[in-house]
């Protein structure tokens, strides 16, 4: 069972708020009368008598006192406030659980989303309020595809009036061929591409577009890459893994609509494998 963090942070932040004005609005009153109550019975000390007076501390430090509830709850909105509004509106980091992404992004890298590249979403709805621009073909994108609700990050391939032809390990749009440079080659360790006894070739793809990335393919007598041709409808887009033969994309599950859409990924700030490993910030750059 995934956790919904975004929710549990808004329940959160709702829960404390709600106690910080219960306590302004009628619990301070209260306590401020008290307060005056053990200053009057000391007016005849001075400051620094009662800077000295045992008598004084303890009678104000037992009408001063606010509950634990009302305490923790002072201290901890306004902190769970920003980091509520940072996650929902501006940055929220994400790690990479899988190798679909690979080479951009290997299993442990955290990833920082700018949660408004594409518009101003109400938190939790995700209901677009203030549009500001759309996906461009090549953006690395983070979203909720149509049949679940886990985070699912994937580079956009298809545009809305895209056709997307997807054969022999090479990419078309609209029927033109997206360019492919050799890069290098790697063998195969685990997974679908040691099965067949292939080999891994890194290529750099060019859209049409001038944007340029890292793919990763599986070179194989026996065809293990989903091929097919595609035609993405208005308001959606297809979007596709860089490890091309090791990713569940929309290849597999569909177009995903643009109100399921979170933000646009721009960096790698962290690599942290495991538990058991140190962080590490040598891939740490710009998407």
């Amino acid at each position: 069972m995934d956790i919904n963090l975004p929710l549990i942070l808004f329940l959160a932040v709702v829960g404390t708020g709600v106690v910080s004005v219960f306590d302004l609005l009628f619990l301070r009153k209260d306590r401020n009368l008290r307060i005056a109550a053990v200053e009057g019975k000391f007016t005849d000390l001075t400051d620094e008598q009662k800077a000295s007076s045992r008598d004084y501390f303890t009678s104000m430090e037992k009408v001063a006192a606010e509950p634990v509830v009302v305490e923790y709850s002072k201290s901890f909105f306004p902190v769970l406030l920003i980091v509520f509004v940072l996650r929902s509106f501006i940055i929220e980091p994400f790690q990479i659980p899988s190798e679909s992404m690979v080479p951009t992004l290997e299993v442990g890298d955290f990833i920082a989303v700018n949660k408004s590249a594409y518009g101003v979403r109400l938190p939790l709805v995700r209901t677009k309020v203030v549009n500001i621009a759309d996906p461009q073909r090549g953006d690395v994108m983070v979203f909720f595809p149509p049949h679940e609700s886990r985070y699912f990050i994937k580079r956009v391939v298809g545009l809305p009036g895209d056709k997307v032809r997807y054969k022999d390990n090479t990419l078309y749009i609209n029927d033109v061929e997206m360019k492919q440079t050799h890069v290098a080659d790697e063998p195969a360790k685990n997974g679908s591409c040691l099965r067949v006894d292939g080999r891994y070739e890194v290529v750099v793809e060019d859209f049409d577009n001038g944007t340029v990335h890292e793919m990763r393919k599986c070179i194989s007598k026996r065809i293990i890459g989903r091929e097919g041709l595609w035609f993405v409808p208005e308001g959606h887009y297809f979007m596709m893994g860089d490890n091309r033969d090791n990713s569940s994309d929309s290849r597999e599950w569909g177009f995903v609509p643009e109100d399921r859409i979170v933000g646009k990924a721009f960096a790698i700030w962290m690599h942290w494998e495991s538990l058991f490993s140190l962080p590490s910030f040598s891939r740490s750059g710009a998407l």
